[in-house]
């Protein structure tokens, strides 16, 4: 089933995890709603940019399986459908992780945008969100390990 132009939902479920604990990570029919809103209103886009079918490394997340790997809290967006991670590394069409940040960050609605690890050059993945409600929040963030444990700050580039 495709949810966008460019997406299945198979793509967006697809968990390795999930598959090695038996974790069922279907989402219901409001979390694919928000999944096909996401995918329209940032992936899409954002394939079309770069002319590149961007890989989703982490998309929706049932709560078992947001559990089991630590997610971030009971409320996070991946778990409502409202969140993609993407990484393109550099290796679809010269385009960086850099460069997708920076083009979703000017160019498109969102509510959360995490420039997660890596570099000052490049993250090492994006994480980007879409409320579904339509209250987009425009927060770009960076992650950084202090003593070992994640922090959110904010991104002023």
């Amino acid at each position: 089933m495709l949810i966008g132009k460019y997406l299945t939902l198979e793509e967006c479920c697809k968990s390795a995890t999930a598959l090695r604990l038996g974790i069922d990570n279907k989402p219901n029919q409001q979390q694919t709603i928000a999944l096909n809103t996401l995918a329209v209103n940032i992936y899409d886009k954002c394939c079309e940019k770069f002319l590149v079918k961007i890989p989703v490394v982490s998309g929706f997340r049932s709560k078992d399986l947001n559990d089991a790997i630590s997610g971030s809290s009971q409320s996070s967006q991946h778990m409502r459908g409202e969140a993609f991670d993407l990484d393109l590394d550099g290796t679809n069409n010269g385009v960086t992780n850099a460069q997708l940040f920076n083009y979703i960050k000017q160019h498109l609605s969102f509510d959360q945008l995490i420039w997660e690890f890596g570099t000052e050059i490049s993250p090492a993945w994006i994480h980007v969100s879409y409320d579904v409600s339509g209250k987009n929040r425009k927060n770009v963030f960076y992650s950084a390990k202090d003593n070992g444990k994640v922090h959110y700050k904010p991104f002023y580039k």
